[in-house]
Order: C-alpha cells, then structure tokens, then sequence
C-alpha cells in the first residue's frame, strides 16, 4: 500500500491534513514536477483538498490512507478510515472505494461513499491472484 501514485509518468504524493479527531480530517496531494525529490521545488501543492467529507454521504474526518490495486491491476483503490458522525471524534472505521483519473493526469478520489453502499469488489479480486 502506498501513498504515491504514479501514472503515465507522473507522480502524486497525498497526505492527511487537519486534525483526525475533527470532522475536517481530509486528504491532499503534491505532484512531482521534476528535480531533486528532496527539494520543495520539485513539488506543486495541490491548492483544494482532494478527498474530503460528505455531509449527504454521512462521511465525515476521511483520512490516514492508502492505496493498493485490484488483483488484475486494472483499478486502483483507496483505503480510509472516517466516521459516520461529525462529532464521533477518533472513533473511526475503515472504508475503502475504487478511485478514477481526470482527463490531465491527476486521480480523482471522488466523494466518499456511504457504508450503506455496496461496492462492486476491486477487479478480479474472486481469482485468487495473490494468494
């Protein structure tokens, strides 16, 4: 599991910001522009939070995360840890949704989903590849 993303070339580092007992807990993302990676010179901060909560999805403090790929290695994954009330606090629980990539390159994570949803699993994932 990762916090970096890389496609076509490109890097994406994302990272929890804010407080995670607080429903603002949310994600962002610097992308890699070239030039030593120890350098913050070589980053552009995303300057909106990627992944955020969703007060008609009953997601609130989505953060502390990673990625990982479905078993075919077709879709990529984000796994969270968010509440179900903006006042829970620390009290989280582990959610996980397939994300998408914008057009221009970046991903886009979306908007978290309900836990009364139920999600198709990550592609591939009844082969037993992996095991």
């Amino acid at each position: 599991m990762d916090l970096a993303l890389q496609r076509n070339g490109r890097t994406f580092l994302t990272y929890s910001a804010s407080y995670c007992g607080t429903a603002d807990y949310k994600l962002g993302m610097l992308e890699y522009r070239g030039g030593n990676p120890l350098a913050a010179s070589s980053w552009t901060k995303i300057p909106s939070p990627i992944f955020q909560r969703s007060n008609a999805n009953g997601v609130h403090g989505p953060g502390h995360h990673s990625f990982f790929t479905s078993p075919d290695g077709t879709e990529t994954w984000i796994a969270c840890h968010a509440n179900s009330s903006a006042s829970q606090g620390t009290t989280r629980t582990t959610r996980g949704q397939k994300i998408s990539w914008n057009a221009d390159g970046p991903p886009n994570l979306g908007v978290p989903v309900p836990t009364s949803k139920v999600l198709a699993s990550p592609s591939d994932e009844t082969s037993g590849a992996g095991t």
